[in-house]
């Protein structure tokens, strides 16, 4: 088979391989997607998604069951499945306490840029779900990061009819927006102006804050909402001031849920943005299968317009994967593009 590996940082390299014998299953792939984490990846490599190199690259994607091996009963040949690229242990202090997405022995698994996936049993045991003949392969592939963005909005414990903000107009904050929608929730999406601005604008599912033309951000979102302030902040960026302002937004009794990955402190009033407020600030990081389920449902249900956050789709080719990679790194995140091996 055909499959782009990873070498290392920087180390791309597209590979003839034997097709892969099953422990759990093997998965033969309709479509994958490109992620602003494999970008990252692809530069400066990860401590904890990528264990060992070489590997097949590449984590979000749906397809069909090709081989059945001794750990995946229930499954058979020709069901058509999304595979999240994580799989908890079951059996740790965080799983048994309902948290299996920050388990201690999370298993992570790669290799959607190839044109079969082996997944071990313990993968398909806990994080596979099966899809109905009329889900196309391409939104399939969604669930996975729609899973994430569900988590946090789920961690944030957003109601319907509650006002969320979601600071970061990419990839994750634009699949942010569409989910708090889908669950009834009026949404103000912060971003900075450009192609990606008036593309998330076009969509229709949010009222949209340009943060450089507003200035003060905290100000602007105030003065739409009466200056009650939001219920729920969603913040996907990982910088000082957006995290900042995402608690400073927030109304009496509002939430914060920081999603972005940053290695920098950021500052608070303790009694102004917190204990004056009975505020909170959570963490939210990755998804479990109940989300990955729900979305999957969400896609066959055609809850959610993906039309409108896929780029465009390229074949299994180098000279293809590394032009999308090239253009969520230069161009700040085309949402999605769907690779099709």
């Amino acid at each position: 088979m055909r499959a782009q590996v990873f070498h290392g940082p920087g180390d791309l390299r597209f590979e003839d391989l034997p097709v892969p014998e099953p422990g759990g299953l093997v998965m033969r792939v309709d479509a994958a997607l490109t992620c602003g984490t494999d970008v990252k990846t692809l530069r400066r490599g990860h401590p904890v998604m990528i264990p060992h190199v070489p590997t097949v690259f590449g984590h979000e994607l749906a397809g069909v069951v090709t081989a059945v091996g001794r750990g995946a009963p229930g499954v058979k040949e020709g069901d058509r499945v999304v595979a999240a690229n994580s799989a908890p242990c079951g059996w740790c202090r965080l799983c048994a306490a309902g948290r299996p997405n920050l388990c201690e022995d999370l298993l992570f698994v790669n290799g959607a840029y190839g044109q079969y996936i082996a997944l071990p049993p313990r993968l398909v045991a806990r994080n596979l779900v099966r899809l109905g003949a009329g889900v196309p392969a391409a939104r399939a592939a969604f669930a996975e990061p729609l899973a994430c963005a569900l988590l946090g909005v789920e961690r944030a414990r957003e109601e319907s009819g509650q006002t969320v903000m979601v600071i970061g107009h990419g990839p994750l904050g634009c699949l942010l927006g569409m989910v708090a929608v889908a669950r009834k929730a009026r949404v103000i999406l912060v971003g900075k102006a450009g192609w990606r601005f008036d593309r998330v604008q076009a969509l229709g599912i949010a009222e949209c804050v340009d943060a450089t033309a507003a200035g003060d951000v905290v100000a602007a979102v105030r003065g739409l909402t009466d200056g009650r302030g939001v219920d729920v902040a969603i913040e996907v960026i990982g910088l000082r001031q957006t995290m900042e302002q995402a608690v400073r937004c927030l109304a009496v009794l509002g939430r914060a849920a920081l999603a972005g990955i940053s290695d920098r402190p950021f500052e608070i009033d303790s009694y102004r943005d917190l204990l004056g407020r009975e505020a909170e600030v959570i963490g939210c990081s990755d998804h479990t299968l109940r989300e990955l389920e729900i979305l999957t449902e969400y896609v066959r249900q055609g809850r959610l317009d993906l039309g409108h956050v896929v780029a465009r789709s390229v074949p299994l080719e180098a000279e293809a994967i590394n032009a999308a990679m090239d253009a969520l790194e230069q161009f700040g995140g085309e949402v999605r593009t769907v690779v099709v091996p």
